[in-house]
């Protein structure tokens, strides 16, 4: 029986791995310049063309980051709003409007769990 003053604690370790464009595109994710040769639903279309319902487009209003692709799965992993930040954090450090950059992205679950443990004493 799990007591009250037990501790349970969850961490998520991310590993980004980000790369110019290239083919084949799918990785993870793609983050999409303002200035990309390609656009966001051109993106969108190509990720349904090849992988159907697998990828969502999330679209920004960022100076240069016009979208970004990512696969579905993820978000049913991580909170939306916290990758996001994640991966804006990385990726505008190194893109420019007219880029669009592939990311791998692997989510590893750590859990610890700490339990009282009960003691019958000899009688």
């Amino acid at each position: 029986m799990i007591g009250e003053s037990n501790v349970a604690t969850r961490k998520a370790t991310l590993s980004l791995k980000i790369s110019e464009f290239e083919v084949p595109p799918m990785q993870d994710l793609l983050i999409v310049g303002r200035k990309a040769p390609i656009g966001p639903e051109a993106v969108r279309r190509m990720a349904e063309a090849l992988s159907p319902e697998q990828f969502t487009l999330i679209k920004l209003d960022h100076p240069k980051i016009e979208a970004v692709l990512l696969r579905t799965s993820l978000l049913q992993i991580i909170d939306e709003k916290l990758l996001m930040t994640i991966i804006m954090e990385e990726a505008e450090r190194m893109i420019s409007e007219s880029m669009v950059l592939r990311s791998e992205l692997k989510i590893v679950m750590s859990v610890q769990r700490e339990v009282d443990l009960l003691w019958k004493s000899p009688v």
